[in-house]
């Protein structure tokens, strides 16, 4: 017996034939792996680069759209701004219009009123006139001479006419004369109805034309009558009630009152 016997021995046992075998396959299988791993990354880093990454650019057809985009945005935006320029200046001219017809209608209201108040004062002055032309026409009749005729008391625009009239009774007719003791006959109409506010022409074809036109049957005292046609009469005198009237006559007669019946007028005009 040998003295080292009882020593325990310390060497690891061995291990079993399958397991270095197994190890020794792994091995040489990682080693292999690497082994293809290099020649792989020797033969990728010994071919040169060929293809690169490049960032894009700016072509000038992009830069076109971009341009037209914006131009298009500019646009739509001036027409935005229009649209409602103009809806503001229709709301201004709506609001205009309203203010104008509530005027136009004010005035028109305004017109109105003041038509019916100048209509109401003629239709006053009318039946003042035609009263005093019933009087005076009342008088013309009674069978009066001619000074009391002329002594009558008349008031308003007809009698201040008629009361001028006949205050000239007796004067003289000489053609072309105007007062105030000789006249014509458009002279002696003019003057006479000049006392009433009246402006008329001088001469007998245009005071024939004058004023309204009225027909024979409804001649009223104050009416104007002439002979020969409206607008070439060669004669006027004033009608005085009663189927008569009061001109200068001619040369021989002068200022006088006379019948219609004698010496029938061609038509009449209203200027009262």
């Amino acid at each position: 017996m040998s003295h080292t016997a009882h020593i325990p021995s310390h060497r690891k046992p061995r291990r079993s034939a399958s397991k270095m075998a197994l190890r020794a396959g792994v091995a040489g299988g990682v080693l292999s792996t690497l082994a293809v791993a290099a020649a792989a990354g020797t033969a990728t880093a010994a071919e040169p680069v060929t293809e690169t990454i490049e960032m894009p650019t700016l072509t000038t057809d992009l830069s076109t759209q971009i341009a037209q985009s914006a131009e298009a945005t500019q646009q739509t935006a001036a027409s935005y701004e229009l649209r409602a320029e103009q809806d503001a200046a229709a709301v201004k001219a709506a609001k205009q219009a309203k203010e104008d017809q509530a005027d136009a209608e004010k005035k028109a209201k305004a017109k109105a009123k003041a038509e019916a108040a100048a209509k109401k004062k003629a239709e006053e002055e009318r039946a003042s006139r035609s009263a005093e032309r019933t009087t005076l026409s009342a008088t013309a009749g009674s069978g009066s001479s001619a000074s009391a005729d002329v002594a009558a008391p008349a008031s308003g625009s007809v009698g201040t006419v008629i009361s001028f009239l006949k205050a000239q009774l007796g004067d003289a007719y000489v053609m072309g004369a105007s007062g105030p003791n000789a006249w014509d006959c458009s002279s002696l109409v003019q003057a006479a109805f000049k006392q009433a506010g009246v402006d008329l022409p001088r001469v007998s074809q245009d005071q024939s034309v004058s004023g309204t036109p009225v027909s024979l049957s409804n001649v009223q005292v104050g009416d104007i009558l002439y002979w020969g046609g409206a607008g070439s009469a060669y004669h006027v005198g004033v009608y005085i009630g009663n189927g008569q009237y009061l001109d200068a006559a001619n040369p021989g007669k002068g200022v006088v009152i006379q019948d219609l019946s004698g010496y029938p007028a061609d038509g009449a005009v209203r200027v009262l």
